[in-house]
């Protein structure tokens, strides 16, 4: 297996290529920006046509979700022509590309979890330029998993864990969103099923290529995330002492973009497809010391 990696330092970049390089029957060409400017159709092209990857793995993405609201531009040139041409890349070397999308191409207000076939609706910026993104690489590439996940966290990257301990160390209270519910997804938990399902496809097994979720269980809002956060901060002597919480509403909680207040997803064709089953975030903490590097 040949692995081009994009967004290689990102949360759930820096997973692929830290989990890959202990696989010795793979190659990987793990590449960040710096490296590769996935809006540079040439400058992707070229790298494909070198490197003749078996499967392209896009973990770059423009995902500050307030600031895309006035970096529109920035945003549809990440989060839409990126994946496009390296969709068109991998198409005309019979690569497969698999993409990570997200919670925000719905608008949130159904009850229930989502499921792939549902209707989408954004509400902002970003949750326009990843559904264009979707539409991109499903029309550019025959073998093409779109991955839509929500809440990642991991030992990278900025993070609403990472936030949460940080300022755990410094209040005695904090203010928490208790309105928004969602299924907290361990950044390596997505490496690992991307990995899994790319395996299948270079080993030829049959695929149903297109769209699945992929996100965490239990299913909890952000102020039932930083509970469980905190209790595991504290019983592992990360904090002293668990601050004091208190559940807000979203309207008490003002930001630019508008936040989902539904990013249940379910996870059953996933597991049915590949085996591949939802993310267990409540395990992920178990590490909670290397959140705070």
């Amino acid at each position: 297996m040949r692995v081009l990696i994009t967004g290689c330092h990102g949360q759930v970049g820096h997973c692929f290529t830290e989990q890959l390089a202990k696989d010795e029957n793979t190659t990987v060409l793990a590449l960040d920006k710096e490296h590769l400017d996935i809006t540079n159709q040439e400058a992707v092209q070229a790298t494909v046509t070198e490197f003749q990857p078996t499967v392209i793995i896009n973990a770059a993405a423009h995902t500050a979700v307030d600031k895309a609201e006035e970096e529109v531009e920035l945003s549809y040139a990440i989060n839409r022509d990126g994946p496009k041409y390296l969709a068109l890349a991998a198409q005309s070397v019979g690569a497969a590309m698999l993409h990570i999308s997200t919670d925000y191409v719905f608008e949130g207000n159904k009850v229930g979890e989502y499921v792939e076939s549902d209707t989408t609706n954004p509400q902002g910026v970003y949750g326009e330029s990843k559904l264009a993104g979707e539409f991109a690489v499903a029309a550019a590439c025959d073998k093409h998993i779109i991955l839509r996940t929500a809440w990642v966290f991991g030992e990278n990257g900025n993070n609403f864990v990472k936030t949460m301990l940080r300022l755990g160390t410094t209040r005695d209270a904090l203010s928490i969103v208790g309105d928004q519910f969602g299924g907290p997804t361990y950044a390596g938990d997505i490496a690992k099923a991307l990995i899994q399902i790319a395996t299948r496809i270079t080993q030829g097994d049959a695929v149903e290529f297109g769209i699945y979720h992929f996100s965490g269980l239990p299913h909890v809002s952000w102020f039932e995330f930083a509970d469980a956060i905190f209790d595991s901060a504290v019983k592992q002597d990360v904090i002293v002492k668990k601050p004091s919480l208190s559940s807000i509403t979203t309207e008490q909680y003002s930001t630019p973009a508008k936040r989902p207040s539904n990013s249940r997803l379910s996870t059953d064709k996933i597991t049915q497809a590949f085996s591949v089953e939802a993310s267990d975030w409540k395990a992920a903490l178990n590490n909670i010391q290397a959140y705070t590097g």
